[in-house]
């Protein structure tokens, strides 16, 4: 049975991952401009904020979602704003002309950075909750009296499964790393991912007006 709810939380993290949203873009470009790692610890904040939520779905913390959800504008705004201030600072940004390892210490800075601003960005969606929280009712896996090992093991699933797709979606990218070497190629991917960036947090922010 435990290996049937593992099945099951990999391919619900690995679904819900999946979707190039902001988090896949901040992948993306971080993957082209810093490496391959700085890409994979973008998409391993994000799952590990997937696996928090999970958890709260999975182990049937009612109150903990009920706040959450009640609070979704005020998220909706933190992760707007979070967002359009990313967008700036990726489009303003300058393509490094020296290698990041050339730096330990800065090189671990920017590493943990991309992995905290990728759970920060990730928690302040709601609609993230929601999503866990919908799926697992459809496939019986959420409920307050259920039994806390197969839980832990669906919250596993869930965080190796959005694992995986970050794994693959900054390998694969990193394929063609090479061909975004040229500055002014960097510059173009800067420039481009601050507008996506930027674009995602207005669209947040203007659905605050309409809601």
């Amino acid at each position: 049975m435990n290996l049937s709810l593992f099945a099951r939380g990999l391919l619900i993290g690995f679904s819900i991952a999946a979707p190039v949203g902001p988090i896949g873009v901040l992948c993306i470009r971080r993957t082209l401009t810093q490496g391959q790692l700085a890409g994979l610890l973008s998409g391993l904040g994000a799952a590990t904020a997937d696996a928090i939520y999970g958890a709260i779905a999975a182990y049937g913390l009612t109150l903990i979602s009920a706040i959450l959800i009640g609070q979704a504008g005020w998220f909706r705004l933190v992760g707007g704003l979070f967002l359009i201030y990313l967008g700036v600072q990726t489009f303003l940004a300058q393509p490094a002309t020296v290698a990041a390892s050339s730096d330990g210490k800065i090189r671990a800075a920017g590493l943990w950075g991309a992995y905290l601003s990728t759970i920060l960005l990730t928690l302040t969606n709601p609609a993230t909750i929601m999503s866990f929280a919908a799926v697992f009712a459809g496939l019986g896996l959420a409920s307050s009296s259920g039994d806390p090992l197969a839980a832990t093991v669906t919250v596993l699933g869930v965080f190796l499964g959005s694992a995986l797709w970050w794994l693959l979606l900054s390998g694969g990218v990193s394929l063609f790393r090479a061909s975004f070497s040229k500055t002014n190629s960097l510059q173009w991917v800067n420039r481009g991912s601050g507008i996506v960036l930027i674009a995602f947090g207005s669209v947040a922010l203007a659905s605050l007006l309409r809601g």
